[in-house]
């Protein structure tokens, strides 16, 4: 903002909202003596609001929320006799609310919210008589609200939520005739809900919700029949749910969960006539559910689940056409679900999960298009898996586990394209699994164990990881699973007695080539193991690579100071070869092809694996040597080289900016999205850190040392020694010893946070970022300090990255994203 405005002394309203700057805002605004509105929202304004503006006596609107402004909120804007309007929101503000603020009784609008203010709310803001709106929600205030609150008799929206308050709500609550809105969830208030709520006859919103009260609700809500919104869930209240309930024509939600009511349900639906939420889930709620229910035709979200409701689902839910999301699971309804479940078209979400249903599954759930998830699980349904199941083309998760459920997997299934997650298992399934499996490319997560399954297991990633056990059956190249070759020959056995004698005969054939086959075999190897092997990644740089001998490399290129990284494999050096070109060459401990064939096969492998790989965020591969001494992998090099060593120095990573940081982190996401989802088979780099990330002179990301890369193989278990780095490592390596793809989510999560950071975040990892309010209240502790604060919109992208980041370091693998899913949430 030029300090030449400050010239203007006769400037009535200057509005420069919505726009890109940043800096300060100038002192010399306090010259502006005429200035009635000043609106400098939605920039990227830091510093302290400057005490100049004491001066503008004729100010009546000063807006500057949506900045990155700090400090405290200066008490001079409490003289500001003419303000009426004060708005600071979204900004980084600290300190207490000053107590001069009581002097401006003309205020309307104060809005404080989403700063870091603390101390208790001053007793004097009760003297602010014309006060229509009061946000402080979204700070870190403590203390009590102070009765005097109840003066405020113009106040329309009193938002208190997200913050540290404790002690009772003040009856004085009840004087506020004008409150429409009322919220204060997610503090520490205890004691009852005062009675004088039930004076509030124009309250439209009323949210209490996630705090200490108990005792019941009380009845004198039953007159507030404008209330639209009401949220008491997560207390400790009691009592009869419909005692305190009666004609609101226009309540539109209704929680009501994780408190201790009990009662039956049993409220004049048809008083409730635009209710879309009704969530009472985790009380002690008795009885059957209501016929009555279907009355409430607007019903778009029923949640009555862990309660001790009993008795049949009653088929007047027929009647809700407009629900999509309906939880009844963990009670103890029995009987069968009413085929006129079918008729409920709008259902995206159904759990009758725990329960005591029984009786075949009904198909008409086939009719339910638009489902996304469906759990039956835990119940005593019997008969077949309905073929109808799949028109469930947007279904990702299917639960029918621990039911009776008979006979085969219905080939059906397959049709569900967007299934994510299945869990069969403990039924009484039998039968083959069907081949089509294989082709189910969003399945990610199966369990099937303990049925009566039988023949080979799908050729697929997802059983690698899957759950299988308990079906003696079973047969293919995975842990604790025979061979399906011992499988089908006991098959043809007991169908065919000749096989016993053909089978003999074939044997000895078989094994005559497999002698034969071996003997020339391990002649060839004999003589290849006396020539050098090269693999030529890059035909135009074959001669290149060739010539440049272990000769070369011992005595000439390979020098003492051009060491760019050691590691336990090896070292890596910046070499020049003879065509003048600069390249990075891996130089491999002798110790590493030497050990048994198996080994120097695995890792020739991934060398022609990266022959085909073409990523811009992935080193370029152009070739391998080997020979009796030496062992080289030859690689692009790239200038300003790891990101390791660059966030290791001062000057260095000031240079890489945020902006700069966020490309690097979707860079390293892109490789590894790639690597996993892209190559075939898939890739697993096992060591994603930051000394193996590099940059190019343009800071792009490339990932590169694929010296324990391994294949994703379908029959593989990845079983495997401890690879990688110490603090990149996923937990789950240190007692399965196994590596899947979501080891190198792990590893990317840990290295998201190095990035943000500046260093490893090792001491970051105990911090329980369990919200995103409380990710808001500790990012400025992990930002690397070296770099100055990013504006409002980077911090906004920085922000959903650590968001993501926590996703991929989740304890459990299965919980972890996938990469492909890490790259579009970070592309949003």
């Amino acid at each position: 903002i030029p300090s030449s405005l400050g010239n203007l002394s006769k400037l009535a309203l200057l509005y420069l909202n919505n726009n890109s700057l940043f800096g300060y805002i100038p002192t010399v605004m306090g010259n502006l003596k005429s200035l009635s509105t000043l609106d400098l929202s939605q920039n990227q304004l830091n510093g302290l609001i400057p005490c100049t503006l004491d001066n503008l006596s004729n100010l009546d609107t000063l807006f500057l929320y949506k900045n990155s402004l700090s400090g405290s909120i200066p008490s001079i804007i409490g003289n500001l006799k003419s303000l009426h309007q004060l708005d600071l929101i979204e900004n980084q503000l600290s300190g207490s609310i000053p107590l001069s603020f009581g002097n401006l009784s003309s205020w309307t609008l104060m809005s404080l919210f989403s700063n870091s203010l603390s101390g208790s709310i001053p007793p004097i803001l009760g003297n602010l008589k014309s006060l229509s709106t009061l946000g402080l929600y979204l700070n870190q205030l403590n203390g009590v609200i102070p009765p005097s609150i109840g003066n405020l008799s113009s106040l329309r929206n009193l938002s208190l939520f997200n913050n540290g308050l404790y002690g009772s709500i003040p009856e004085e609550i009840g004087y506020l005739k004008s409150l429409s809105e009322l919220k204060l969830c997610k503090n520490n208030f205890n004691g009852v809900i005062p009675h004088s709520v039930g004076n509030l006859t124009g309250l439209v919103l009323l949210n209490m919700c996630e705090n200490h009260l108990f005792g019941p609700i009380p009845k004198s809500l039953k007159s507030l029949t404008s209330l639209k919104r009401v949220r008491f869930n997560q207390n400790n209240l009691v009592g009869k749910v419909y005692e305190a309930f009666g004609d609101h024509p226009n309540l539109t939600f209704l929680d009501l969960s994780q408190n201790n009511f009990d009662g039956e349900i049993s409220f004049n639906w048809r008083n409730l006539p635009k209710l879309y939420t009704f969530i009472v889930s985790m009380n002690n709620i008795f009885g059957s559910i209501p016929l009555e229910i279907g009355d409430s035709s607007k019903l778009q979200f029923l949640d009555l689940s862990s309660n001790h409701i009993v008795g049949k689902i009653p088929v007047q839910l027929e009647k809700l056409f407009s629900l999509n999301k309906l939880i009844l699971s963990l009670n103890q309804l029995s009987g069968s679900v009413p085929l006129e479940f079918g008729s409920l078209t709008e259902l995206q979400y159904l759990d009758l999960s725990a329960n005591k249903l029984s009786s075949s599954i009904p198909k008409s759930i086939g009719n339910l298009l638009k489902l996304y998830y469906l759990n039956l699980s835990n119940n005593q349904f019997s008969h077949t898996i309905p073929i109808e199941f799949e028109k469930l083309i947007h279904l990702s998760k299917l639960d029918l586990s621990h039911n009776i459920l008979q006979e085969e997997i219905p080939p059906q299934v397959c049709n569900m394209e967007s299934l994510e997650k299945l869990n069969l298992s403990h039924n009484n399934l039998s039968g083959f699994i069907p081949r089509c499996f294989e082709k189910m490319g969003s399945l990610s997560c199966i369990d099937i164990c303990y049925n009566e399954l039988q023949g080979p297991i799908p050729n697929s990633t997802v059983f690698k990881d899957g759950l299988m056990e308990g079906n003696k059956g079973l047969c293919g190249n995975f842990e604790a699973f025979s061979s399906c070759d011992a499988f089908m020959s006991h098959k043809q056995t007991s169908r065919k007695k000749w096989i016993v004698i053909v089978f003999p005969i074939l044997g000895m054939v078989l094994l005559l080539i497999s002698l034969i086959g071996f003997f020339f075999f391990f002649r060839q190897r004999k003589k290849d193991s006396q020539e050098e092997q090269t693999i030529s990644m890059n035909p135009l740089r074959l001669l290149s690579v060739l010539n440049f001998d272990g000769k070369i490399m011992q005595k000439k290129s390979l020098k003492q100071q051009m060491i760019l990284m050691r590691s336990g494999q090896g070292s890596v050096y910046k070499a020049e070869l003879p065509s003048g070109d600069i390249v990075a060459v891996k130089k491999f401990n002798s110790q590493l092809l030497s050990g048994n064939m198996a080994d120097q096969d695995e890792f020739l492998n991934v060398v022609l694996a990266l022959n085909e790989i073409r990523h811009r965020n992935i080193v370029k591969f152009h070739g391998f040597c080997s020979n009796a001494r030496h062992s080289f992998l030859v690689c692009e090099y790239l200038h300003r080289g790891s990101l390791a060593r660059i966030l290791g120095n001062d000057a260095t990573a000031k240079e890489l900016s945020w902006n700069r940081r966020i490309n690097v982190i979707k860079g390293v996401a892109n490789a590894l999205s790639y690597l996993h989802h892209d190559c075939l088979p898939s890739i697993i780099h096992r060591d994603i850190s930051s000394k193996n990330v590099l940059l190019d002179l343009e800071f792009e990301a490339h990932v590169s040392d694929f010296g324990i890369a391994k294949f994703v193989e379908p029959y593989s278990s990845n079983r495997t020694e401890f690879v990688g780095t110490f603090g990149y490592a996923a937990p789950e390596i240190a007692y399965t010893m196994r590596a899947t793809e979501k080891y190198d989510v792990y590893s990317f999560g840990v290295l998201v946070f190095e990035v943000i950071k500046g260093n490893h975040p090792r001491d970051f990892f105990s911090i329980n970022f369990s919200s995103f309010s409380n990710m808001i209240i500790e990012v400025n502790q992990i930002l690397d300090p070296r770099l100055s604060t990013p504006s409002p919109g980077v911090m906004d992208t920085l922000i959903s990255i650590m968001e993501v980041a926590i996703l991929c370091l989740d304890e459990s693998p299965e919980a972890r994203p996938t990469m492909e899913k890490v790259c579009n949430l970070l592309c949003k």
